[in-house]
């Protein structure tokens, strides 16, 4: 396996600052940034992930609208559906995430992985965290 670069190298390969040790580090497995691009209008974070590191199984709950999109910034990644198959995500994907599914994302065992996620106008939202990815199912990813 290669090398897997340093924070400071990976920061000078993706756009948007890394930011800070995430404050929801409760709901992942591995350390995550958190910073924000935008708070008007409409919020939108860039969230960093160091290797092998994914947030919990959570679900977006919305009674009207919400949900969440997450556009790829860098590096390599995972996104799921309860029930459904692993996606691979990199730099340029778009993930469109409804209200109320059941989901997780992070970064591949080998690689940094950062994505902008921003918040859908909703009504009535909250986020449930969940069940951590089991590192039996993570593991049996490339």
């Amino acid at each position: 396996m290669a090398d897997i670069m340093s924070k400071e190298m990976y920061q000078n390969e993706v756009f948007f600052p890394i930011g800070e040790p995430n404050p929801y580090s409760d709901y992942f497995v591995g350390q995550s940034y958190l910073t924000p691009v935008s708070t008007e209008q409409l919020s939108v974070y860039n969230v960093t992930f160091e290797p092998a590191c994914r947030n919990n199984w959570h679900i977006h709950h919305a009674k009207s609208g919400g949900g969440q999109m997450l556009i790829c910034v860098g590096g390599r990644g995972y996104y799921q559906e309860w029930g459904m198959e692993v996606r691979e995500l990199h730099a340029g994907d778009i993930v469109n995430i409804p209200a109320n599914v059941k989901h997780w994302h992070g970064a591949a065992p080998d690689s940094w992985f950062s994505h902008l996620a921003i918040e859908i106008e909703e009504e009535n939202s909250s986020t449930e965290w969940l069940e951590t990815v089991s590192s039996e199912d993570y593991n049996k990813l490339k």
